[in-house]
């Protein structure tokens, strides 16, 4: 399970409080061709996701031609269903469970992160132990058991998805509070008598942002892969619903007559997911003072 750290813990009374530059990151995140290509197809995907109901050719459920023939842009599969318009709808069903769980882990783990490294050593370790009991178990296959469990539904794919990837944001988080509490900025809050939860969210909170947000854009593929596989073994979208997991599954039946309807979302998929870890790595050098200077190349 691979996390973010993008700091070095800083030396006690030499931090100083992050700034914002948002025109000048904008500015070097352009400037890097991988990360902007990147971003820029996301981009894409992610407004074809929005429009899907709009730009798709059919309805996903409508039976437009015989089964398995060449019939639209992308083919006509077993049920006599557009392709493209399965796929674009399919793409916003991933998609949605997919940044649905990130958001409940990002949220959550920064949450028990903040807790846990400035609350305390009962905080601490009740917190921290826990998560590490919930990262002594397989993802996949606590995955598959608690949804098998709870009874398949994207519900509760969300939920189960957004558990299990908490301890990510939980560990990135704990560590950098802890390498920025005892920093003078941090001490001179406290002197000031400012409540601790005022100094959690306007003076670590921002000071941790950063491996946040990178982490928050490599989760979102490993949540799409996540999903793909849940959905592929029928505990994720249930049918008609389409999602890329559910068409891959649907695909490998029909692999020797027809294997686009396999090809297709698979690609998307391993787009998508190749994608998002440039752009993560893109935004990892752009928001780690050590490395900007490659970060323009």
């Amino acid at each position: 399970m691979s996390t973010v750290a993008l700091t070095s813990p800083p030396e006690r009374g030499t931090a100083e409080p992050v700034r914002a530059g948002g025109k000048h990151f904008l500015r070097r995140l352009v400037a890097n061709r991988r990360t902007s290509v990147a971003g820029g197809f996301l981009l894409a995907i992610v407004l074809a996701a929005l429009l899907a109901p709009l730009i798709a050719p059919h309805d996903y459920r409508d039976i437009v031609g015989r089964p398995l023939t060449q019939g639209g842009l992308l083919g006509i599969d077993d049920y006599g269903r557009d392709v493209l318009s399965r796929l674009l709808i399919g793409l916003r069903t991933s998609l949605a469970v997919a940044l649905s769980a990130v958001v409940i882990a990002g949220v959550l783990g920064t949450v028990l992160g903040l807790v846990a490294g400035y609350g305390g050593r009962l905080a601490s370790g009740v917190i921290m132990r826990g998560i590490d009991i919930l990262l002594s178990f397989p993802p996949i296959v606590l995955a598959i058991a608690v949804v098998a469990a709870m009874g398949p539904a994207l519900t509760n794919v969300v939920m189960v998805i957004g558990v299990l990837y908490i301890p990510r944001f939980t560990r990135i988080v704990y560590s950098q509070v802890l390498a920025i509490k005892n920093v003078e900025y941090v001490e001179a809050s406290e002197i000031m008598g400012t409540r601790r939860v005022t100094i959690l969210l306007r003076t670590i909170l921002p000071n941790v942002a950063a491996p946040v947000i990178v982490q928050l854009s490599l989760s979102v593929s490993f949540a799409i892969q996540m999903e793909a596989g849940l959905s592929f073994l029928g505990l994720g979208a249930q049918p008609p619903l389409p999602s890329l997991g559910t068409m891959v599954g649907a695909g490998r039946d029909f692999l020797e007559v027809q294997p686009t309807l396999l090809v297709y979302p698979s690609i998307l998929i391993i787009l998508v997911v190749l994608a998002m870890n440039v752009f993560g790595d893109g935004l990892r050098d752009l928001l780690d003072p050590r490395r900007r200077g490659a970060a323009g190349s």
